[in-house]
């Protein structure tokens, strides 16, 4: 630590006010947060490993280079076990999406929006990050390989398979894996792989803008590893449709930078790949947790093998099948047989077995809103003049329906209405021979019916109507206290009624059951 106190005096010119140890992620680099006088910080990093830190400083100044997204080494010893990079806040990805996750995949559209925004750009980083690029610097090889996929297949075998104490023919899941590893390699490709994509490894500033780290295990490799390792992130449970939608969002982007492949290519090799990487990260998960008792990665093991079933049950035609028949027999076995259920988010919006909504089972879960299961519904009706201006919403919901009464015949215009309102018998009749506003509210009743249902489904507490005219005195106030009348006559619920410009109100309470 004295040594890193000593490179920050170095480089600021002054021994840092504060340092404090921060969290770090799944390496044996310790991280600190190096505070001036002044409040301005940055990272400091101690790292055991001579290669994987010259890697990770000689990446960042590439990519730096070439504009980037990703922090700046600022300062490093001769060793370069020791160095200071610019300091990207404290907010991740994986935080600013925990709401989502831990309430079973049900992500809000802020939370879809800042995974989009992370998807767009990471073909940047793989295709021009890989331009003049000194493979022969990655950690601990250049190149994704047979070898390299192999290693990663024994991993998954020794250190989580084995563990599960499942028999099987070593000779016969040997071949298996070198006819995948073979497969995996087919393609010649030029791109950067990042290797550990994901959202720990993401930070957010404070426009929401992603900004990348912990990209040293990175080597020349295929694309398709990378948005299989964000996406198929085991604890992040993004709901089958999300993930199609990310998975588009990540090929039209990548169209910027290559000339890509068909559709169909695309998605099959990248189905190949997320079985690779999910066998990978199970083997990593078995070690880290299994052997080393992380919390972090006993927890993930489920939710893996939840991604492995579902990968089993697609319609990937696998040419492996002895390893299929080993991977049933695992995602069969009684411990990893859980049932989750889904949790209450913590940021406001509530989740609620109370849903209308009949989604395809791709989908998965919603979120819902925050208003949801609050009722009993209470639906305000007015009448108003568009002179005067449209009335306000004073429950904060930004109002509803608005219905333009101008375009049916006036009685305004006429002498013996001039000072009668559309409460007034002669009124109601001079409009109901006539017949149009009749027409006019047979529309406005099937939308206000299908609304008012709806939301006392969803247990939502208010709804607005509101009916314009011209002086808001006689075909907008008939209309807005049929309305009323309509719905507390079918849905017995508490109706509000007010006639703003005659300054009249009037409430139906709900009827008792």
């Amino acid at each position: 630590m004295q040594k890193l106190i000593d490179l920050y005096t170095e480089w600021r010119g002054a021994e840092p006010a504060n340092v404090q140890q921060i969290p770090g992620g799944g390496s044996n680099r310790t991280y600190f947060r190096l505070t001036d006088q002044q409040g301005q910080s940055v990272i400091g990093v101690i790292g055991t490993s001579r290669d994987e830190d010259h890697a990770f400083i000689y990446l960042t100044k590439h990519f730096s280079r070439l504009q980037m997204p990703v922090p700046k080494i600022l300062a490093a010893s001769d060793d370069q076990l020791r160095y200071l990079q610019t300091d990207l806040g404290s907010m991740s990805l994986f935080d600013a999406i925990r709401g989502g996750r831990e309430a079973g995949g049900r992500y809000t559209l802020k939370e879809q929006e800042l995974l989009r925004r992370t998807i767009r750009e990471l073909p940047k980083m793989q295709i021009q990050g890989a331009r003049d690029l000194e493979f022969v610097n990655c950690y601990p090889q250049a190149e994704f390989d047979v070898d390299s996929v192999l290693f990663d297949l024994n991993y998954f075998k020794y250190c989580f398979l084995k563990a599960t104490e499942i028999d099987f023919h070593e000779l016969k899941l040997e071949a298996d894996f070198r006819l995948m590893a073979k497969d995996l390699t087919s393609e010649q490709s030029d791109s950067f792989l990042y290797r550990d994509f994901q959202a720990r490894n993401v930070m957010l500033d404070h426009d929401g803008n992603p900004w990348f780290i912990d990209y040293q295990g990175g080597r020349k490799g295929p694309y398709y590893y990378d948005v299989a390792s964000f996406l198929w992130q085991a604890s992040a449970k993004y709901p089958h449709k999300l993930r199609r939608e990310l998975v588009y969002e990540y090929y039209n982007s990548l169209k910027n930078y290559i000339e890509v492949p068909t559709v169909r290519h695309f998605v099959n090799r990248l189905s190949l790949f997320v079985l690779f990487r999910t066998l990978q990260v199970l083997g990593a998960y078995g070690f880290r947790g299994y052997f080393e008792q992380k919390k972090h990665f006993i927890e993930s093991i489920p939710p893996a093998i939840q991604n492995l079933r579902e990968l089993l049950a697609s319609s990937t035609p696998w040419h492996y099948p002895y390893l299929m028949e080993i991977l049933q027999k695992l995602t069969e076995l009684p411990q990893f047989q859980q049932i989750e259920t889904v949790a209450s988010r913590a940021d406001g919006y509530k989740t609620t077995d109370l849903n209308p909504y009949k989604a395809h089972p791709q989908d998965g879960p919603a979120t819902f809103s925050k208003y949801d299961a609050q009722g009993p519904l209470v639906v305000k009706v007015f009448s108003f003049s568009y002179r005067n201006g449209i009335p306000e919403d004073e429950s904060g919901n930004g109002g509803g329906y608005v219905f333009d009464c101008r375009s049916t015949h006036n009685p305004g215009r006429y002498e013996p209405y001039k000072k009668l309102t559309g409460l007034d018998e002669p009124v109601i009749r001079f409009l109901e021979d006539d017949g149009e506003i009749l027409t006019f509210l047979d529309s406005v009743y099937k939308l206000a019916d299908a609304h008012v249902r709806r939301y006392i489904q969803r247990g939502f507490t208010s709804l607005m109507f509101s009916f314009g005219c011209t002086g808001g005195q006689h075909r907008s106030v008939y209309s807005a206290q049929h309305l009323a009348e309509h719905i507390h006559e079918k849905f017995g619920i508490e109706v509000r009624v007010e006639h703003r410009e005659q300054k009249i109100k009037q409430t139906f309470e709900a009827k008792k059951i």
